[in-house]
């Protein structure tokens, strides 16, 4: 069985995967710059600092291939972003690189392209549009990702990961949620699929709403088990709890969008019209 690093052992998505992922991968390695609080007596775990180009090599000995959720999850000031998202992320490839790791599957998120209104669905082919420097720490990390997979070989798929949960919270997510045994789905094509040798997906369910055009996950085999219009009343009840956001209500970035947002929004809103 491969040697499985999965960084960001101790986030959100990190602490549900480390349930969903044994059966599958064994020989699963954790890290993060902390321990998990719930750290079991079977579980390996690396701690490991990903601003520290030492560290990520020290981490990715004898490792097969690497499920890369670590860093800065949310928006956060530039230093935050950009020495966990950054420097981090290029750590974590060059480390890769450098001990010889197979596969990269890079936790990329819609925030990369936040900023295309939600009557617009896309392909993973448009010009990144990221609504944060979080998002735009996640269009370096595909670039990084490209350029590893042109240049050295690394076999690198980038999930542009929508919102995690067991359910969708509000009319957003019905568009953008992602269950978690549909993110090991995913995870198990980049780290497996013969065809891969640069990839980016959405990491998304089977959403009857969405802005997506996911084809090229489905073309590798992707089913999706999740469907975000079995909680619609749910989502729906929690949505009108909500205020209304004109500009975070307009693009598919939501909140991330009207956060520090200083534009003239009609002006932004009518070009996105065109």
């Amino acid at each position: 069985m491969p040697r499985i690093l999965m960084t960001g052992a101790s986030g959100g998505i990190g602490t549900r995967l480390r349930q969903l992922l044994p059966p599958i991968y064994p020989d699963l390695l954790l890290s993060d710059i902390k321990p998990p609080a719930d750290l079991g007596a079977n579980e390996k775990f690396k701690m490991a600092d990903l601003a520290d180009l030492a560290q990520c090599e020290a981490m990715c000995e004898g490792v097969d291939g690497i499920l890369h959720f670590g860093g800065y999850s949310v928006e956060g000031t530039w230093d935050q972003i950009h020495q966990a998202n950054i420097v981090g992320c290029y750590n974590l490839f060059e480390a890769a690189y450098r001990k010889g790791v197979k596969r990269v599957v890079f936790a990329s998120s819609n925030h990369a392209v936040g900023f295309y209104p939600r009557h617009h669905k896309i392909g993973t082919d448009v010009t990144p549009r990221p609504d944060s420097r979080y998002g735009v720490s996640k269009v370096f990390g595909e670039a990084v990702g490209a350029l590893y997979a042109d240049k050295h070989g690394l076999k690198v798929t980038c999930l542009r990961i929508g919102n995690f949960g067991d359910v969708p919270l509000d009319q957003r997510r019905l568009a953008i949620w992602l269950k978690p045994d549909d993110l090991v789905q995913l995870c198990c094509i980049g780290l497996e699929h013969p065809d891969i040798h640069f990839e980016v997906l959405y990491g998304a369910s089977f959403n009857e709403r969405a802005w997506w055009d996911n084809h090229r996950a489905y073309e590798l085999g992707y089913r999706p088990t999740g469907r975000a219009e079995d909680f619609r009343e749910h989502a729906m009840a929690e949505q009108a709890k909500l205020k209304p956001d004109p500009v975070g209500d307009y693009f598919q970035g939501g909140t991330f969008c009207s956060m520090e947002f200083d534009a003239d929004p009609s002006r932004v809103i009518d070009w996105n019209k065109r």
